[in-house]
């Protein structure tokens, strides 16, 4: 086999975007599910900006950012989203909230299989669709976390079709007990892997932002082999 060739094959490997990484600092401090962001303890976590793999999407783009922090109760996770036109339509738990604007948030516990992981997807009203997917096809909606904290803060006016919007927040408290059967409440040094995406806009225009390019063709979100990892550390680190 020539150097030709074996650069060719190599080439879409070394084209791929690296797989980020997050520190998930322990809060320092209590957090008020609000949907607001604004508790102390969010200013020492990082933000995690949105990327927009998929060009052919006419979506608008707009800036998303995801925030992460710990204690001994939850795993929080908290998005800021700049919307122009906010619509959510789902009210219901388990409706098909990814077609409103919505977040979602991808988590392995395990990162050393990819064959099982939970799915969030909230809307802007901070309405949850949960599952447990399976083999990234069969998500079983059947499944329901338990004791989700969920709220989320609307800085405009929602399904208010041509008026100006300036955006929403949304945040969730996860408790550990949901991930039990796959694996222990973190400790610093542990590392679980996620993705954290946006749906955004109506049909025809929509668009998928994501925090991790999962380097497919089609807007897929469902890739767990390119979440980005988590990695547990004290606060302050």
């Amino acid at each position: 086999m020539n150097l030709a060739y074996c650069l060719l094959l190599a080439a879409p490997l070394m084209a791929q975007p690296a797989i980020p990484r997050y520190e998930v600092k322990r809060a320092a401090g209590r957090i008020v599910i609000d949907g607001k962001l604004d508790d102390k303890a969010w200013a020492a976590a990082a933000s995690a900006e949105f990327v927009f793999p998929w060009e052919f999407q006419t979506g608008a783009k707009q800036k998303t950012t995801a925030k992460l922090l710990w204690d001994d109760d939850y795993l929080y996770v908290g998005y800021e989203c700049e919307d122009s036109d906010i619509v959510a339509l789902r009210t219901e738990r388990d409706e098909p909230t990814y077609l409103d604007d919505a977040v979602e948030f991808f988590v392995n516990p395990k990162p050393s299989q990819t064959d099982v992981y939970f799915g969030m997807e909230m809307n802007a009203r901070g309405v949850l669709y949960d599952y447990l997917m399976v083999d990234s096809k069969y998500a079983f909606k059947r499944f329901n976390l338990q004791g989700v904290l969920l709220a989320s803060f609307i800085r405009g006016t929602l399904n208010a079709r041509g008026d100006q919007d300036q955006g929403w927040s949304l945040e969730v408290a996860i408790p550990w007990v949901n991930f039990e059967e796959l694996a222990k409440r973190p400790t610093p040094g542990t590392i679980w892997t996620a993705n954290l995406n946006r749906w955004d806009g109506v049909e025809p225009n929509r668009r998928l932002s994501m925090w991790s390019d999962p380097v497919q063709a089609q807007a897929n979100p469902h890739v767990p082999a390119r979440f980005g990892q988590l990695v547990f550390v004290e606060e302050g680190k």
